[in-house]
């Protein structure tokens, strides 16, 4: 949780409505009464303020079943794949790789069965070819397994010709790389470079066992989604790339070991508050709330630009709008910033209501932070009238 530092006395001191913050609350809330989610949490920031924190139901936390609090530490899943990407930003500004590196000069592993060709900047937009190239958390804490798996690996096309959402393995190789660079594990480096000087106590990619405490229990819950209910998302069913995810391999992020790992695309363990407070910081031009700079600004520019050209997004019907992370959802005034992740689904909320989406019945719960789509909202609110949601929550079991 951050620090009472970090808290605006009220909504209305950053310009927000407390009526429609309030309603925001109401609405999450709603979700846990009526049993849809055992816990969910919620954070609203602007102006480098949180406006509101909001945790409410119960979830498993050291083994032991309570109330989930503002102190609860919840896995975020593909949110991690944010801060894994702006922790490549920060090399990139040093001039230590390029996007347009090809991966193999800093993995050389990576270079087989027609991957050799792949760059920096494939990985990044999703257009690498390997979007549910096999691999597990215990697979990437074995340092021997990770690099067979690179070997392994298999493009289903050649690199840069598609767009497909993939699901972790483009991230294994750039985590790989931030370590051979910079000698760091990618944990290590995000605490030292991003998280502690943002005053992100409780960002960590990787938990250490005393925090685990602290930490919500992964879980499932519903029935996978029926496919009237993919069409209202409008996404194709059922994301046949999806197919590498398992219940069980979800399910291993309870294991205290694993969850001492720094697994790139989806071992990210932090609170609603932090998330946000991580994005005021993008906002701020790249500086942390004392005005340390962490990012320079010609960077966040590079980092927001569309890379992926005219391709497609099958999944969706629409161009992919990829930059070197995250995706760039165009609509009514700025572009949009996000971050997909597996256990949320994307939900338009009007910033001026502050609150508005339904929720499908059938969901996957993965965490109980859960949260509204502010993955990709992390900027929703930012983009339209500066100001940020960040509210956790459960699609339907198949969808990303």
């Amino acid at each position: 949780m951050p620090e009472e530092t970090f808290f605006a006395d009220s909504a209305t001191e950053v310009g927000l409505n407390p009526d429609k913050v309030q309603a925001l609350m109401d609405r999450a809330e709603r979700d846990v009464k009526e049993g849809i989610l055992p816990a969910c949490q919620v954070a609203i920031a602007r102006k480098g303020k949180i406006a509101a924190m909001k945790t409410f139901g119960r979830a498993v936390q050291g083994g032991v079943e309570k109330p989930a609090t503002d102190e609860t530490v919840f896995v975020a899943m593909s949110a991690t794949k944010a801060i894994t990407s702006s922790a490549l930003w920060l090399l990139i500004q040093e001039g230590k790789i390029s996007p347009a590196d090809k991966i193999v000069r800093y993995v050389p592993e990576y270079g087989t069965n027609g991957k050799e060709s792949t760059t920096i900047e494939h990985l990044l937009i999703h257009t690498a070819g390997i979007p549910a190239a096999p691999g597990s958390f215990k697979d990437w804490g074995d340092r021997k397994r990770r690099l067979e798996r690179f070997a392994q690996w298999r493009p289903v096309n050649p690199p840069g010709e598609k767009f497909i959402y993939h699901i972790h393995a483009n991230y294994w190789p750039i985590a790989e790389a931030i370590e051979r660079i910079t000698g760091k594990r990618l944990g290590e480096f995000v605490r030292e470079r991003i998280a502690e000087p943002l005053g992100l106590s409780d960002m960590r990619i990787g938990l250490p066992r005393p925090i685990q405490q602290r930490m919500a229990d992964v879980k499932w819950v519903g029935e996978p989604a029926k496919e009237e209910e993919y069409r209202k998302l409008g996404v194709t069913p059922p994301r046949a790339n999806l197919e590498s995810i398992s219940e069980d391999a979800v399910l291993e992020m309870n294991d205290p070991k694993l969850r001492e790992m720094d697994f790139p695309a989806g071992g990210l363990m932090t609170t609603a508050g932090d998330i946000a407070l991580f994005y005021q910081a993008l906002l701020n031009d790249g500086k942390a709330y004392d005005g340390t700079r962490i990012w320079q600004s010609e960077m966040l520019r590079e980092a927001r630009r569309i890379r992926s050209g005219n391709l497609i997004d099958p999944a969706r019907g629409i161009t992919a709008n990829r930059a070197l992370g995250p995706g760039i959802w165009l609509c009514h005034g700025p572009p949009l910033l996000s971050s997909c992740s597996l256990g949320q689904r994307q939900s338009q909320i009007d910033p001026r209501a502050a609150a508005s989406a339904r929720p499908i019945s059938r969901q996957f719960q993965v965490s109980i932070l859960e949260s509204f789509q502010l993955s990709i909202l992390k900027c929703c609110q930012i983009a339209r009238e500066n100001a940020q949601l960040l509210y956790r929550f459960t699609p339907a079991r198949h969808h990303a």
